[in-house]
């Protein structure tokens, strides 16, 4: 199993991939959580051609990936877990953990330093908020997340199946938590116990900077609550909170080119927790 698993990893995180943004895509369409402010098709053209283009460019920048990494990193005893002995379904747990805390760092860090911030805000500068919005990163940001990925995979001495997990669920809660869908409160409440939750990610995406400087979670809820990063609610409440960046407000900015130009004009913006320029 863990030998078919690696071996079609590209074809099984491309069917979570395309399969869950179906799945959240049609529950956006009956039971919407927000109602969209600007065009739909040119939001999906330009968001879902980011998508294709920086897929494209991983594979073809790196052909093995993070997994291809654990593979070497479990080969030649590289890494902490590598080197330690515990039950392989104990070093699976601890990997996937350790790997969803080492995105949520990341995230912090590209909202601080001021550099990092002009490549995330591409993910923010999108006007509404739903499921493409998940996948929306300026292939540079991507590049870079995927080298600190290797990174930390060989330090780490990750199992080959914890990497591609990892990848699934990273995949997965990307979709779900920026889904413009509606869940009960109660029931909200409860699964934002285990899981960000699309109304707790959702207010990271508003334009009030001390709400976008909040909730930096993809897969587990936990490290913003142990950190003092947790904001339960946007002030202005979920239908009326405001999606986006002050400075990318104009519908030009959400077409390809734009997408791409962003992180090289106009200033770094109030935005990055430590603002500079």
């Amino acid at each position: 199993m863990t030998e078919y698993v690696l071996g079609n990893e590209a074809m099984i995180r491309a069917g979570f991939f395309f399969g869950i943004f179906i799945a959240v895509a049609l529950w956006e369409q009956v039971s919407p959580r927000r109602a969209l402010t600007v065009s739909k098709g040119l939001r999906w053209l330009n968001n879902l051609g980011i998508v294709f283009f920086n897929t494209v460019l991983l594979r073809l920048l790196f052909p093995l990936m993070a997994v291809g990494v654990a593979i070497m990193a479990e080969k030649g005893n590289w890494g902490i877990l590598n080197n330690v002995e515990l039950k392989s379904s104990v070093k699976l747990f601890f990997a996937v953990l350790f790997l969803d805390f080492a995105i949520y760092i990341q995230h912090v860090v590209v909202h601080a330093i001021p550099l990092l911030w002009r490549l995330h805000r591409m993910h923010h500068a999108d006007l509404d908020y739903d499921v493409s919005t998940g996948a929306r990163f300026h292939p540079i940001e991507i590049i870079l997340s995927m080298i600190i990925k290797m990174f930390v995979v060989a330090a780490l001495g990750s199992p080959p199946a914890a990497v591609v997990i990892f990848e699934v669920l990273l995949n997965a809660t990307a979709m779900f938590n920026h889904g413009n869908i509606y869940i009960p409160l109660g029931a909200d409440r409860i699964l934002r116990l285990l899981v960000v939750t699309p109304d707790m990610h959702r207010v990271h995406h508003s334009v009030k900077p001390r709400e976008a400087n909040s909730n930096f979670g993809f897969n587990f809820p936990w490290w913003d609550r142990l950190f003092g990063t947790y904001v339960a609610q946007p002030e202005d409440t979920h239908q009326k909170m405001t999606i986006g960046l002050n400075q990318f407000r104009e519908s030009k900015f959400l077409k390809f080119h734009w997408l791409l130009k962003q992180p090289f004009i106009d200033e770094v913006g109030e935005y990055s927790i430590n603002k500079g320029y």
